[in-house]
């Protein structure tokens, strides 16, 4: 949207009712960017759209990482918030004209209110299709990551993409930590450290290339079945 005006939005929903809308969290990550659950579904959404046109709309940046608010940087919505804004931005774009409408989430956290949520929805406005893509969830991707042979977890090799890298990021691997879920923000810092949750800090870059491919894939694969 950031390259089209008001104009060219009514041209689209002239010949297509599909956008993306992408949800996800600025928080810790470790050696990688406080952004990289918005900066990974936006280039891949990015890619994907490159064979798929669909209108992507800006990034909501902010997710529900209450367990990292010890971390400076993360900043995090309450639950309620989160939901009551993502109701109100879609329910804008079914006002518009918008009737399939591909929630990209990058953000864990938010995964349990935007499930339900987008149910609600589908039922308040049975005219349109709601569905939520999450890349690093995708069987095709799992399959990739497998391949590589390391275990996907927060802030390891798994988000460690060029465009997400901001700092060296170590060598080698760290301990897999786990927490209890409902750990508070200081005992999930004093936990964590670094931020990561183990595993492999990086992999190779052929294999990123990889893993990151097939995520596009399946995020054309989505738009294609609207």
């Amino acid at each position: 949207m950031e390259a089209m005006t008001w104009m060219d939005v009514e041209r689209y929903l002239a010949f297509d009712d599909r956008i993306v809308v992408i949800t996800g969290a600025c928080e810790q990550h470790g050696y990688v960017s406080l952004l990289s659950d918005i900066l990974a579904p936006m280039a891949i959404a990015k890619v994907a759209i490159e064979q798929e046109p669909v209108l992507v709309a800006p990034p909501l940046p902010f997710g529900i990482s209450p367990y990292f608010t010890a971390y400076p940087g993360t900043i995090s919505l309450r639950v309620e918030t989160f939901a009551i804004v993502v109701r109100e931005l879609l329910t804008g774009l079914v006002a518009q004209g918008f009737r399939r409408i591909l929630v990209c989430n990058g953000h864990g956290g938010n995964t349990g209110v935007l499930i339900p949520l987008l149910v609600e929805l589908g039922n308040m406005h049975p005219e349109t299709r709601f569905e939520l893509f999450q890349w690093w969830t995708h069987p095709d991707v799992v399959q990739a990551g497998e391949k590589i042979g390391l275990l996907q977890r927060h802030a390891n090799w798994s988000e460690n993409f060029p465009f997400t890298r901001v700092d060296s990021v170590p060598a080698g691997e760290k301990p897999l930590v786990n927490l209890p879920r409902t750990a508070n923000a200081a005992a999930t810092r004093a936990g964590l450290g670094d931020g990561s949750y183990g595993g492999a800090y990086q992999a190779p870059d052929a294999a990123m290339e990889n893993f990151f491919a097939a995520a596009v894939d399946a995020m054309v694969a989505a738009l294609r079945a609207f």
